[in-house]
């Protein structure tokens, strides 16, 4: 619904000359009186911006990241394991029964590899493993859109939050630096049932 339009007072002056020249088409109407509005409250003013020159050195590129760092999100989950078991894990004290390095894959090929690493692990009984997705390359070049750095390791937690790995996952994490650090992540799987 459209609200009311109030008139201002040069308006409402307007009206006034231009109702008095005209004859009503029902003389026992009342005449409708028009409103005279208050004057708009000024705008803020915004904060001026940095004049642009060609050659000039520009502001240095900010992070148009919404989200936290992924190694922020991991640490923050809560612990769904053992909590002394969790404390060797994150420590490097617990040896990864197997391994799997997903670096220089691109993604149509990790996913895949991923899956069958991770089901099969779990088919196997084993409880630690670690998966390896490198840092990832530099690769942004200043376009306008950003592009992020290291695309599987930001990818492979996602992954693994998904259906069907997550009913195999009882635990993600970031791997120690003796088992590759950032470039890295300790899985523990559930008990095979």
């Amino acid at each position: 619904m459209r609200r009311p339009r109030h008139l201002s007072a040069e308006e409402k002056a307007l009206w006034d000359r231009v109702a008095e020249r005209t004859t009503p088409m029902d003389p026992k109407r009342k005449r409708d009186e028009p409103t005279i509005s208050q004057p708009a409250k000024p705008k803020p003013k915004k904060a001026p911006v940095d004049r642009f020159e060609m050659g000039g050195s520009g502001s240095p590129r900010r992070s148009d990241d919404l989200l936290p760092p992924i190694n922020d999100r991991l640490s923050s989950a809560p612990v769904n394991m053992d909590h002394k078991s969790f404390g060797k894990m994150k420590r490097g004290k617990l040896k990864p029964e197997a391994r799997i390095d997903l670096h220089g894959m691109t993604m149509a090929e990790a996913h895949p590899e991923l899956m069958a690493f991770i089901l099969g692990s779990q088919s196997l009984g084993r409880r630690l493993v670690l998966v390896i997705t490198g840092k990832g390359k530099d690769r942004d070049d200043g376009g306008p859109i950003p592009t992020r750095h290291g695309v599987l390791r930001h990818q492979v937690p996602q992954w693994l939050a998904l259906p069907p790995l997550s009913q195999a996952i009882l635990q993600v994490t970031p791997a120690h630096m003796r088992h590759g650090g950032h470039g890295a992540y300790y899985v523990y799987l559930r008990k095979r049932r």
